[in-house]
């Protein structure tokens, strides 16, 4: 299979990505008689191949999606060798790195090969990737899933320090991606890698003391338009409100609350009571105690609207969005610095 040339029938030996739900996704390598196990039970392998990308595939309690991958699908499943960039981050570089087809791009540390990914998709079908890995069997993992993804024209691993031995590139870079424990190391050897007519560069830290150095180092070799960067995911859940149309009038007869055994929800029951004790706690009557209970009387039995069940169109309806408790937060900071000719 290539991740660089789409075909849309499963073949022996792809990698395909297993949809069962927005957080349970696999990715599994097709193999003649081999067998997977899901939640839903059995998956024969033969029962996939020859069936279109993005089909529905049924197991003995339920079924699936086949999904062809992308680089999102792949940052999502990939197996993890070390931290990882997800999309977030991946598209924030994408974008200040002004990646287009046919660029060229330098990057350390490889890592598990996620942001790699998604470099090769914006540079093809012209451009190239270096990307530069100081842990011996991690270069040699990323090789291979390059080769078995059908991007190994499309890039060169090398395993290197680039920290104390430098890239050994010189003006043949569009762009450079760090992500390095002591970047200010690798930025004199990045800047001799970048073209002579300029380029861009980032530096991923998960500490703002490396940030701060990092900048000072880029501010001292002479790159300019030096920026930080953090980016989050905020996620909301939206949801549609219904609220009663107000009624100003004491008509009695549009003031009663639903009748037990009537097509109302336990919600429309307890907004009901919600309501007529809030009006009810607002009047400040001052007199005796009879009058006093008399008029709360009054005033229960008039509540200031025409109480409308919730899920009636009869109500005011509009969408509100409602963060949610448990958040992803920091991951790192992206710190972009470009180099003018001189």
């Amino acid at each position: 299979m290539s991740l660089a040339k789409y075909h849309d029938k499963v073949k022996e030996n792809d990698t395909v990505i297993l949809y069962l739900g927005y957080d349970n996704m696999h990715a599994i390598k097709i193999k003649k008689g081999s067998v997977f196990q899901t939640r839903y039970g059995a998956l024969r392998h033969n029962d996939i191949i020859g069936t279109t990308y993005g089909s529905r595939v049924h197991c003995p309690k339920g079924y699936l999606y086949i999904l062809y991958p992308t680089p999102e699908l792949w940052t999502s499943n990939l197996p993890h060798r070390t931290q990882i960039l997800y999309t977030t981050d991946i598209s924030v570089v994408s974008f200040q790195l002004d990646l287009k087809p046919g660029a060229v791009v330098v990057e350390s540390g490889t890592g598990s090969a996620s942001l790699s990914h998604s470099i090769i998709r914006s540079i093809l079908p012209d451009g190239h990737l270096y990307t530069f890995e100081f842990h011996k069997e991690r270069a040699q993992k990323a090789e291979e899933e390059f080769k078995d993804h059908g991007l190994s024209d499309y890039v060169t691993v090398t395993h290197k320090d680039v920290c104390q031995f430098g890239f050994d590139l010189e003006d043949v870079a569009d762009a450079v991606f760090l992500d390095l424990p002591v970047p200010w190391d690798a930025i004199p050897s990045a800047k001799k890698a970048l073209k002579k007519q300029g380029g861009r560069i980032c530096s991923f830290s998960p500490c703002i003391e490396q940030v701060q150095k990092s900048c000072t180092c880029f501010a001292e070799l002479g790159f300019e338009e030096i920026s930080t960067k953090e980016c989050l995911v905020r996620n909301f859940d939206v949801r549609t409100i219904n609220l009663p149309n107000p009624e100003f009038s004491r008509d009695k007869t549009k003031s009663q609350p639903p009748k037990k055994g009537s097509r109302f929800d336990r919600d429309d029951m307890d907004a009901y009571s919600e309501e007529t004790a809030e009006n009810s706690a607002q009047c400040d009557i001052v007199e005796s105690s009879d009058t006093k209970e008399n008029k709360t009387s009054e005033v229960l039995d008039t509540p200031a609207w025409d109480y409308i069940g919730r899920k009636t169109a009869a109500n005011f309806s509009f969408k509100a969005g409602i963060s949610l408790g448990r958040m992803p937060g920091h991951t790192g900071y992206l710190t972009f610095a470009t180099l003018y000719p001189l």
